[in-house]
């Protein structure tokens, strides 16, 4: 509450110290980077600066109090000081002191009075008054005037502390001896140095003129807007004269009147009107002072002082100064949280100068009042960036006067992004189809998931995170691709061996600390035809005993038909399997090769074999029969049965049958039978050989 106060006198070269702003607030060096000092002020020029460390206050740009504050003491310029971590204002008052820097000037350099030699002693004559822009006793304090026994010098004080010269006549002239009075006026101020200025004062003595001028006021007071148009009538000065003839005739002028005054008002010298010349600024200046001369024809003089008050009109809208604290806004940012300061200034005075602010929109801030003209804006619920990155706040400036100013200034506030979103999978649960003997490195699928994020805090990487295998199984048979989120496959997959199998990804951001989530990818391995048909009964190794097989083969299944079998008889049934699923494993059976291909017919889907008509008497008894097993792949697979069949009534009529050799059959054992014979012929010879020699050799030794 209590504000930082600093004085310091005007002019001071830029980088100036103006005082050690950190070290009066309290803050140290060490806190100094953290604190993030800084200061925002309301005037449109920045008078002043922090230097590089942020610990001293130091001067900006040239101050020149009189420009500033002109007349206004104590010239005091604010500012405010602002800190973070946490956040805290102070209010900071500059004061600038006044140097004797401008010596006092007069309007005029040479003064002209007209006096008849019949003016009595003790009349006064305005001599104008010096200017001199400092205040104080750095001001114009004092008069001299070069003596002289005829004249004399009179001071006077006006209400707002201007000093006005006089000159008193002190004795009777007499044009005779001498026509002509040549004096110099002095103007002192009290600085220290001291500085003057000077002006001369010229006295014309003419003949005697009954009756000089006469105003109709001493003092004019005069009160005028500051909006009055240029070319208005101010107010009317008027004198009168009871002398007759061009006697009578006055003429008006500005007598005593500063330069600036001179360029807003003009004086009518017929008329004695004034009007406005140049625009009027309240801000600028609320006071102007003037002294009016009326002379007539004979060359006498009257004067008249014109004071003028100038009114405030709420002519100013409010200005904004503004400084981010926080921009970008981290989303996660607390309610209350500071992100700029505005200070609002608005040049009227009164009602006029008052100013209140409001923010537009129903967004998530606040304004809150820091000062009398500085407000914070601050977080006022919960951001998203998600749902809104950036926003537009319009903040009002409105004045109390009538009828009310105001004005607008928009401030962009950006909301950067904080890791509060895990990764979201386009879908929880992912299924992918895999045919079988698939190449190592086939792609399986692609996953996919968004992060709504932005930045790292939004790009998705991805990794196996274990499955139905344990996360070592899962990666021997599938691999994710860590930016796309493809799978592949690492080996190729056997239906028969494995159906299907689940994986699960981690979706996971480059947040810290990061976020993750997790989906299921279930594999199902698609069957291919990769597997013929299996035949297991009869068994595959039948055709190998069948009749005149070697010795030691198999025996041959044999299927004993009656010879009275009718249509329709069931002889065997064909039993098959394939280890493929689906329709490549459904079979089909086939009659391709009979002995007496219209005797027998096998079922398409039963595999049965049957007789296609009654046995005869002429059919041979014994049959070979042959039928393919064949699956509905693409594609198909096929496997053979080979099937016997003996024709007879009985076991006991077939097993002639079923005992016959064929003619090759024993050629084929005789041969077997002669090698036999001679293999056992030469064991024997090498044993009777292996004796003698043994027998030989005891002898030798003997």
């Amino acid at each position: 509450a209590e504000r930082v106060r600093y004085a310091i006198a005007e002019e001071l070269g830029r980088g100036s110290l103006v005082g050690p702003l950190a070290r009066d607030l309290g803050l140290s060096a060490d806190e100094l980077p953290a604190r993030k000092l800084r200061i925002v002020a309301g005037d449109e020029k920045q008078y002043f600066t922090l230097e590089e460390d942020n610990a001293n206050l130091r001067v900006n740009d040239r101050i020149d109090r009189e420009s500033i504050c002109g007349a206004v003491s104590p010239c005091v310029l604010s500012l405010e000081a602002v800190v973070e971590n946490p956040f805290d204002i102070f209010h900071v008052s500059v004061t600038i002191l006044d140097i004797n820097d401008n010596a006092p000037q007069f309007d005029r350099e040479l003064v002209t009075i007209e006096m008849i030699e019949s003016t009595p002693p003790g009349t006064r004559f305005p001599l104008g008054s010096g200017r001199d822009p400092d205040i104080g006793a750095n001001s114009l304090q004092n008069y001299e005037l070069t003596p002289s026994p005829l004249f004399s010098l009179l001071v006077r004080e006006s209400p707002d502390g201007t000093k006005h010269a006089e000159l008193v006549l002190e004795k009777f002239l007499d044009r005779e001896k001498q026509r002509n009075h040549h004096l110099i006026l002095t103007a002192v101020d009290g600085g220290d140095p001291v500085r003057s200025g000077t002006a001369q004062i010229k006295i014309n003595v003419t003949d005697a003129n009954d009756n000089p001028p006469v105003f109709t006021k001493e003092i004019y007071k005069v009160r005028l807007m500051e909006n009055l148009p240029e070319g208005s009538l101010a107010f009317q000065v008027k004198a009168t004269d009871n002398d007759e003839g061009t006697n009578a005739e006055i003429t008006y002028a500005f007598s005593d009147i500063a330069k600036s005054v001179r360029q807003l008002f003009s004086l009518d010298p017929r008329t004695g009107d004034v009007k406005v010349t140049g625009p009027l600024d309240y801000e600028e200046r609320k006071y102007y002072e003037a002294s009016v001369e009326g002379k007539d024809g004979g060359g006498l003089t009257a004067h008249a002082k014109v004071h003028i008050d100038i009114i405030d009109v709420n002519d100013n809208a409010p200005t904004f100064s503004l400084l981010p604290i926080l921009n970008p806004i981290p989303e996660d940012s607390a309610p209350s949280t500071v992100v700029a300061v505005i200070n609002v200034r608005d040049r009227d005075s009164g009602e006029n100068g008052e100013v209140s602010c409001k923010m537009d929109g129903n967004l998530p801030f606040r304004l809150e009042t820091s000062s009398e003209n500085t407000y914070k804006v601050i977080v006022a619920s919960a951001l998203d960036r998600e749902i809104v990155s950036a926003y537009k706040v319009t903040i009002t400036a409105t004045d109390r006067g009538r009828p009310a100013l105001s004005s607008s200034t928009e401030l962009v506030l950006e909301v950067s992004d904080v890791n509060d979103n895990a990764p979201v999978f386009e879908e929880a649960a992912y299924s992918a189809y895999v045919s079988e003997n698939n190449a190592a490195g086939a792609l399986v699928l692609r996953v996919q998931a968004r992060d709504a994020d932005a930045g790292a805090n939004g790009r998705v990487s991805y990794w196996l995170a274990g499955g139905s295998a344990g996360a070592a199984g899962a990666a021997a048979l599938v691999s994710v691709e860590a930016r796309s989120g493809a799978l592949y496959a690492q080996r190729s997959f056997d239906y028969e061996q494995c159906r299907e199998f689940a994986v699960a990804v981690r979706a996971q951001d480059g947040g810290s600390p990061a976020r993750s989530s997790t989906a299921t990818v279930r594999v199902f391995v698609l069957d291919r035809n990769d597997n013929a048909p299996r035949v297991l009964w009869p068994a595959p190794g039948a055709a190998a005993g069948a009749p005149g097989s070697a010795p030691g083969a198999a025996p041959t299944p044999f299927e004993v038909v009656p010879r009275s079998a009718e249509a329709g008889y069931l002889v065997a049934k064909v039993v098959a399997v394939d280890a493929d699923a689906g329709r490549n494993a459904w079979l089909s059976y086939e009659l391709v090769q009979a002995s007496e291909p219209a005797l027998f017919r096998v079922g398409l889907h039963s595999g049965e074999v049957r007789t296609a008509r009654a046995v005869s008497e002429r059919d041979a008894a014994k049959q070979r029969v042959v039928a393919v097993v064949k699956d509905h792949g693409q594609p198909a697979l096929s496997a053979t049965a080979t099937l016997h069949v003996v024709l007879a009534e009985s076991l006991q009529e077939a097993l002639p049958e079923l005992s016959e050799r064929p003619a090759g059959g024993e050629a084929a054992a005789a041969e077997l039978q002669f090698y036999l014979v001679l293999a056992l012929a030469l064991l024997s010879a090498l044993f009777l050989l292996s004796v003698a020699l043994a027998v030989l050799a005891r002898l030798r030794r003997a």
